[in-house]
């Protein structure tokens, strides 16, 4: 004997798609490691895009050896800001026709600031400057790989956390060797908050142009 179906079951189940699960079921989703999600036989691409960052505060009044760093780790998290949901493409974008900035770049470059300043002038650590390539002084900026975005954004967070372990502690009397003359470390963050306060502004005219996105 066949049961029969209710009416409004039936009207639903004729108007799902062949292969779909029955009403009420969740269509089971596979996910694979470095392959695409699988869902009623249609594949989705996963785009990885910026995340949004967590946005630092400090105090307005704090001693110079907590001022200095807070400034510089909420101009860091700004950047981050302006470059949050866009995919490596977007990033790669060079949208002013005067200009060869991109947001892309932008990233690599303050990398290598972090990593030149702190880590090699400041705690002469051995490693070696970052996107240093011969016969090539912009190649921060001009060798730009949209596929490597995530790298380059991942690479960006490690130079600031070791930038910070390698100040870490230190006297903002200590000094380096910048241009021949010696260098207080509490002139380092200054020259280094300046390069991201200054790069932010670039920052803030390429994700306009970008996808008309403005604000702090």
């Amino acid at each position: 004997m066949v049961k029969s179906i209710p009416a409004r079951q039936s009207r639903l189940t004729a108007m799902l798609p062949t292969g779909a699960p029955a009403p009420g079921r969740t269509p089971a989703t596979r996910k694979t490691a470095g392959r695409p999600d699988r869902t009623f036989g249609m594949i989705v691409h996963m785009t990885w895009t910026v995340p949004a960052p967590a946005r630092t505060g400090g105090s307005l009044t704090a001693p110079e050896a907590e001022l200095l760093p807070d400034y510089l780790a909420w101009h860091r998290s700004t950047f981050l800001h302006k470059c949050r949901g866009l995919n490596g493409e977007q990033l790669a974008l060079r949208p002013l026709p005067a200009s060869s900035l991109s947001l892309l770049g932008l990233m690599r470059h303050l990398a290598k600031v972090e990593r030149t300043w702190f880590r090699i002038r400041f705690a002469a650590e051995d490693v070696p400057p970052l996107h240093a390539v011969e016969g090539h002084k912009d190649a921060d900026f001009d060798l730009l790989d949209p596929a490597r975005a995530e790298q380059e954004y991942r690479q960006l967070l490690e130079e600031q956390r070791l930038a910070d372990l390698a100040v870490a502690g230190a006297s903002l009397d200590a000094t380096l060797a910048a241009y021949g003359e010696p260098q207080s470390l509490r002139m380092t963050y200054l020259h280094v908050t300046t390069e991201y306060a200054r790069h932010n502004g670039h920052a803030d005219l390429l994700r306009e142009h970008i996808d008309g996105v403005t604000g702090a």
